[in-house]
């Protein structure tokens, strides 16, 4: 990105240093997601998490957050509930948001997410938003940043202004992921994976650890960031992720181990050391966030 200040020289970090944010998302979706969150960040290389408002774990992950305050992670704002059977809706009234849910009062599954896109009121969207920030809040808790479940503030500018500019009213970050939005914070002086979000549930499982052994080798110098979906591949989580309503999109209990297994691995720990990649969290992006205005 020629012109456009660097993500670590933002952060204070010299030019070459090679940094890497890696968050566990959909952090309170079913316990043995929550296992795999919580013994990632306790045991392995996450430095970051995402916390879904409205799934039904929730409380049993900020319970976890409120003990590790020092933990940073987002309210991972959701407006898809992907599975079959195991569902989640708003926590603004339902007949405030009718454009974010379906016939059963839940949020549109995955495989309606375009529907869902083109027809997803904005106000609406900030109402809904608000309630699960004020939610994450009203637990006690203080986040540092913002994030999407599937990433719909990605696809439409209005979402993505409407995210950041609860961002900004709340004194979070946020993560962006595309080319131009990732441009479009940098030139503000806000602090942003320039080099994009690896999503790890797009590479097969027995390919994981090959693979994120491959990208920390070739980490180049900036801000990188993975969001891996770290889970324990106990009989709840797959029974949640048995039935899923468009296969391959979710990933598998299979995928959700292996970044488990990655997070804690011992040789991924050694590269990390190694190619001297500095783990940061996200609360290092929300001081200076904090401090552009």
């Amino acid at each position: 990105m020629a012109g456009v200040p660097r993500a670590n020289v933002l952060l204070g970090y010299p030019a070459d240093s090679r940094l890497l944010i890696v968050n566990a998302d959909d952090f309170g979706m079913c316990h043995g997601q929550n296992l795999g969150a919580i013994r990632s960040i306790t045991e392995g290389l996450v430095s970051s998490c995402s916390l879904m408002a409205s799934t039904p774990w929730c409380l049993h992950a900020a319970e976890f957050l409120r003990r590790h305050p020092d933990v940073s992670f987002a309210v991972h704002l959701t407006i898809v509930s992907e599975y079959r059977h195991y569902r989640w809706g708003p926590l603004a009234p339902p007949a405030e948001v009718p454009t974010l849910i379906d016939e059963q009062g839940y949020f549109f599954g995955d495989d309606r997410f375009d529907h869902m896109l083109t027809t997803a009121d904005i106000g609406e969207l900030e109402a809904e938003f608000r309630a699960q920030i004020e939610a994450v809040k009203a637990l006690g808790l203080e986040p540092t940043h913002l994030d999407t479940h599937y990433g719909p503030h990605e696809f439409r500018d209005d979402i993505f202004d409407l995210v950041f500019r609860l961002a900004r009213e709340y004194g979070l970050a946020m993560r962006a992921g595309s080319p131009h939005l990732v441009r479009k914070l940098l030139e503000q002086g806000l602090p942003a994976p320039e080099h994009g979000v690896l999503d790890s549930g797009r590479i097969p499982a027995e390919e994981k650890a090959e693979v994120l052994a491959s990208k920390l080798r070739e980490l180049p110098a900036g801000l990188s960031e993975w969001a891996l979906h770290p889970g324990i591949a106990t009989d709840e989580l797959r029974a949640v992720m048995a039935d899923p309503r468009v296969p391959g999109v979710t990933g598998t209990p299979e995928g959700r181990q292996s970044d488990f297994d990655a997070a804690i691995s011992d040789e991924i720990a050694q590269i990390v050391a190694d190619e001297g990649i500095q783990i940061i969290g996200y609360r290092e992006l929300q001081r200076v966030w904090q401090a552009v205005r």
